[in-house]
């Protein structure tokens, strides 16, 4: 295995690249299964949709992005099946999203290679190490995030 220096800011040059191949797999594994119409931001939308029915403003104020590419991106996922969205039936002037069959069948997929990308990786550097891992990585979130909630939004 190349051990390359990539200078003094080697560790978030290796966490990026290690979330980078995580998710480069995962729109594989995905594109495989019969959803290859969805991409990785689309995943940052069905992380707030699966929690709850959201209206554009609040999955704009999620994604980090303004109102008018959120509703192009519900305009993408509706036309793909993934959601569906209609007038509040408390405000009429406001779009709720809601998640599909194909949304949650999405969302399945999602975790099983999630689960099996996470097991895999377990298997190669043992339990103990994986413990450690998860724990120095809890560390660095809660030191960053502070009591804010965690949120894992897209770089965009």
């Amino acid at each position: 295995m190349g051990e390359e220096n990539l200078g003094g800011y080697e560790l978030f040059v290796l966490m990026g690249l290690g979330f980078r191949n995580f998710i480069d797999d995962l729109q594989s594994r995905l594109t495989e299964s019969g959803f290859e119409d969805v991409r990785p931001g689309h995943g940052f939308a069905f992380q707030l949709l699966s929690f709850k029915n959201a209206s554009v403003n609040e999955l704009a104020e999620h994604l980090g992005v303004t109102k008018q590419a959120a509703s192009q991106m519900v305009e993408y996922l509706e036309g793909h099946g993934y959601v569906v969205s209609q007038p509040d039936p408390k405000d009429r002037r406001i779009k709720v999203v809601a998640l599909t069959a194909r949304g949650w069948a999405c969302i399945q997929k999602t975790e099983e290679i999630l689960s099996a990308q996470e097991e895999k990786l377990a298997g190669e550097l043992g339990e103990a190490s994986m413990t450690e891992l998860r724990g120095l990585l809890r560390r660095v979130v809660y030191r960053q995030q502070g009591e804010k909630s965690l949120r894992l939004r897209p770089i965009w």
